[in-house]
């Protein structure tokens, strides 16, 4: 048995007997063996009982004291003894310490509860119910000032001490939140910058208490922004810029935050990253490339921050972040797209954007990724382009740079998030466009694609978008052989079932489509219209008291539409639709009341 052990025992035995003389003697040799095997120490601890004894030696508050709290904060360094502290009622008498003067005290007090609460549920529940955690904030922020070696120690100690009460827990994290940690934190990192361990407690901190949404407008009332940015910039080591980013990212979901973190001269940071990791294939490089574009996006998501960053079109970072789309490199391609959807919320913005040529850069990036293309900058570029062309101005523009036929390359793709916006750009830039829509319409690839797509049962969204472009097409033609191209490619039983659509918007687009393909080329539809059951949704629309006064004015509109259709009208007759259409002649809504009339007279004609 090696000499230790015998020590130990002994120490252990007197200690139990302790009469005080003997007890810092004790207390050392344990130190020692604690330092030498700590596990070994303490599950000998465990089993002789001598946890029990500790709440006396901790309440008799002598020369002993820190010795005690350090023994204490060795042995909870295992996980096996955490609960045992707990247990052997050594929490309340170590809260009490909190209140002492003496700072050995306290650091070793704050390092015992810290490593008692560290993954344990039982060491938090009893550091809450002691009330803890509120002196060890207090005492934060009444030392946050000073700046002497000790003092930095014993705030580490405490901070390290609240991180490891509240981590992975939101009612102890909000709790913090409520006793004002969160601008006491914000002042040690100003205050405590050179101080390396402690500036780090505090970003760990941070980047905890922001991922509850309550924290955000206390982080929003301080100077956090001036603060990480100014952290930021002092650092060279990836680990270090890893650590702010962690904090950033959870901060900048905050509007308030965005525009204090873009004042504050983040966006620099991020391009100088972008500059320096661009063309390194480093891990850590790549990760910080990504980390860096993908904050940059974030800040141009909020509308302030967006404008301030966009000047007019002439702003240095707005040049900047366009310069990332014709690069090699996918990450800032696909962050150069998602920036330009970005700046494209406005209308202004995007008519400047689109005189100034960056459709052009946008087809370029597109047309390198038709084949094997990266499936995020196809979704990215294609979405910048839908909000493009929003503008009733710059669709034209838009069509004569060929933007139609480079997103016709895209027909083939399998990806559902591509085919959607690809979908929604050709609805944007057809939008009071007759020729596009006539050129697009009887183009029966597409015509084709566009009925497969209608049935995508899977994907909504694809399912939706392309019902919309079908009715669209045909609206905006209002063309003979566009109606031709989408009966003969099987689209007008979706239009049909979209007139049934719970949305009234999609419902109105169907019928309006409806009435043309019944105004232009009846004879054709006639087959289509009779196996969807135009006749009975038609019925069942004018019947629903909750259908929308324009649903029910379309839908007599085609009613009038199709009765030259000899079995049409049969199936009109045989519904019983002029008592429908009748009582629809009292209708609050005059325009909806005069069709009906008209509709009348043109069912009792032809009965």
């Amino acid at each position: 048995m090696p000499p230790e052990t015998d020590n130990l025992s002994e120490a252990l035995k007197t200690l139990k007997l302790s009469s005080a003389d003997s007890v810092e003697g004790c207390l050392d040799c344990l130190l020692k063996a604690l330092a030498h095997n700590n596990v070994e120490t303490s599950e000998k601890i465990q089993e002789m009982g001598v946890l029990a004894m500790m709440p006396a030696l901790l309440s008799a508050q002598n020369s002993c004291t820190p010795k005690v709290a350090n023994i204490i904060a060795e042995v909870a360094k295992n996980e096996f003894m955490r609960s045992p502290c707990v247990e052997a009622g050594l929490i309340p008498p170590l809260v009490q310490l909190l209140n002492s003067k003496d700072q050995e005290i306290l650091l070793q007090t704050g390092r015992a509860l810290g490593n008692i609460c560290y993954d344990s549920h039982e060491g938090r529940s009893a550091v809450d119910a002691a009330g803890g955690a509120q002196i060890v904030a207090e005492h934060i922020k009444s030392l946050a000032e000073s700046t002497d070696p000790a003092t930095g120690k014993l705030l580490t100690v405490f901070c390290g001490m609240l991180m490891n009460y509240s981590n992975d827990n939101d009612s102890l994290q909000a709790q913090l939140i409520i006793m004002g940690v969160i601008p006491t934190l914000v002042r040690l990192l100003g205050v405590h910058s050179q101080n390396t361990a402690l500036t780090e407690m505090c970003l760990i901190a941070f980047g905890n208490l922001a991922e509850l949404e309550s924290s955000k407008e206390q982080f929003a009332s301080t100077n956090i922004a001036e603060e990480l940015v100014r952290l930021f910039r002092k650092q060279v080591e990836h680990e270090k810029r890893e650590m702010i980013f962690e904090v950033l990212a959870p901060l900048a979901e905050n509007d308030v935050i965005k525009l204090q973190l873009v004042d504050a001269g983040l966006v620099e940071c991020l391009l100088e990253v972008v500059a320096q990791t661009v063309d390194s294939d480093r891990d850590e490089d790549v990760a910080q490339l990504k980390t860096a574009s993908d904050l940059m996006v974030l800040l141009l998501l909020g509308d302030e921050s967006m404008q301030k960053l966009f000047e007019g079109g002439k702003g240095s970072v707005f040049q900047r972040v366009l310069s990332w789309v014709p690069s090699n490199n996918h990450q800032l391609q696909l962050a150069g797209a998602l920036a330009i959807a970005n700046f494209a919320r406005n209308d202004g913005n995007c008519i400047h954007m689109v005189d100034t040529g960056i459709v052009q850069k946008l087809l370029e990036l597109l047309d390198r990724h038709v084949e094997e293309g990266n499936v995020t900058v196809q979704h990215a570029a294609l979405s910048a382009l839908r909000n493009l062309a929003i503008p009733v101005v710059n669709k034209s523009k838009m069509l004569l740079a060929g933007v139609s036929d480079v997103v016709l390359k895209f027909l083939k793709s399998e990806m559902p998030p591509v085919q959607f916006k690809l979908l929604g750009t050709l609805r944007m830039l057809i939008d009071t466009q007759a020729d596009a829509a006539e050129q697009l319409g009887t183009n029966a690839k597409l015509v084709e694609r566009l009925v497969e797509w209608c049935d995508a049962k899977d994907h909504a969204g694809v399912m939706g978008e392309s019902n919309r472009l079908l009715s669209a097409l045909i609206r905006h033609s209002k063309s003979k052989d566009v109606v031709q191209t989408v009966i003969q490619g099987g689209g007008v039983k979706h239009l049909v079932t979209m007139a049934t659509s719970e949305h009234m918007i999609m419902q109105n687009e169907a019928l309006v489509a409806l009435g043309l393909i019944a105004a232009l080329n009846l004879d054709c539809a006639e087959k289509d219209f009779v196996a969807a059951n135009l006749v009975q949704v038609l019925h069942k629309l004018l019947k629903d008291e909750h259908s929308a006064p324009e649903i029910k004015y379309n839908s007599m509109i085609l009613i009038c539409s199709i009765m030259g259709s000899e079995p049409l009208h049969k199936e009109v007759q045989s519904l019983a639709f002029i008592d429908v259409v009748s009582s629809l002649r009292s209708h609050e809504n005059k325009t909806v009341a005069h069709q009906a009339s008209l509709t009348e007279q043109r069912l009792t004609a032809q009965s």
